[in-house]
């Protein structure tokens, strides 16, 4: 079983239709990712998924159930969304930050209990941050900031989690910690995890499975191997390139055409 699938959905905002008649099924307990241009959909895509944003047609599955037909806290105890460039309450620290993972697990007779505070610990460690947790989230750099944040959605302990961007703003040393961190979840506790991602190279490195988004549609899904060339870069981001691999993943790398300063000139 998948643990997402969407079938005929249609998505958009008043007459502005984003996503149309699509199709898609998201492989359990592997990474995938979604590309494609600028306000091609991929973060409504994923929004809607979370049930964040209602489908004009179409149904979103989730582990084999209609997502619309289940109650809130049901989704939240099987699903967790990190939306892009998330900000907390000025002066909440991490522990404070993470607790807030707990909340589909409680109710108005239900106190604060041992097994939630073992799963905050447990998130914090995960992610490195249980040293930090005084700390005000706001005092923290980008890369442990965003790390707090994973470590919330950690906290719900939820199979399916889902990214919007979750390098956005980060440097290079911090984008590579994030996707580590990710991939290490997937790979140690067989989390699902579906982001959207910009950068093509980083998306071949660490997804198992890319969907490429553009026209409303799915243009192509699959391994980064199968199915990142040349012409997939040239139709769905209209721009030339060479694909090449990476020496040491032997993953695919985009090498775009345009402008530069040529060493062989010189």
């Amino acid at each position: 079983m998948h643990s997402l699938s969407a079938k005929n959905l249609t998505l958009g905002y008043g007459e502005n239709i984003i996503i149309d008649d699509l199709d898609i099924k998201i492989p359990k307990g592997e990474i995938t990712v979604f590309i494609g241009g600028n306000g091609c959909g991929k973060s409504t895509l994923l929004r809607s998924m979370a049930r964040l944003l209602k489908p004009k047609n179409g149904s979103i599955l989730l582990y084999g159930d209609e997502i619309a037909k289940m109650k809130t806290k049901e989704i939240a105890q099987k699903l967790a969304i990190l939306p892009q460039s998330p900000v907390s309450p000025e002066g909440l620290t991490v522990y404070e930050l993470v607790k807030q993972g707990r909340h589909p697990y409680r109710s108005l007779m239900k106190k604060w209990s041992k097994e939630d505070e073992e799963a905050v610990t447990r998130a914090l460690q995960s992610t490195n941050m249980l040293h930090l947790k005084d700390r005000a989230v706001d005092s923290l750099s980008g890369g442990q900031r965003q790390r707090a944040w994973i470590s919330l959605t950690l906290a719900q302990e939820t199979d399916v989690i889902l990214l919007d961007e979750p390098t956005t703003y980060l440097d290079m040393t911090h984008q590579i910690e994030i996707l580590d961190l990710l991939f290490d979840l997937n790979e140690q506790k067989g989390h699902t995890i579906v982001m959207v991602l910009h950068d093509l190279n980083l998306a071949s490195r660490y997804a198992h499975h890319i969907v490429a988004v553009k026209d409303k549609k799915v243009y192509a899904q699959g391994k980064p191997e199968d199915i990142i060339t040349c012409q997939l870069v040239h139709d769905v981001f209209q721009m030339k390139c060479n694909i090449s691999c990476d020496p040491i993943f032997g993953t695919p790398v985009c090498v775009p055409h345009g402008k530069g300063r040529s060493i062989a000139s010189l």
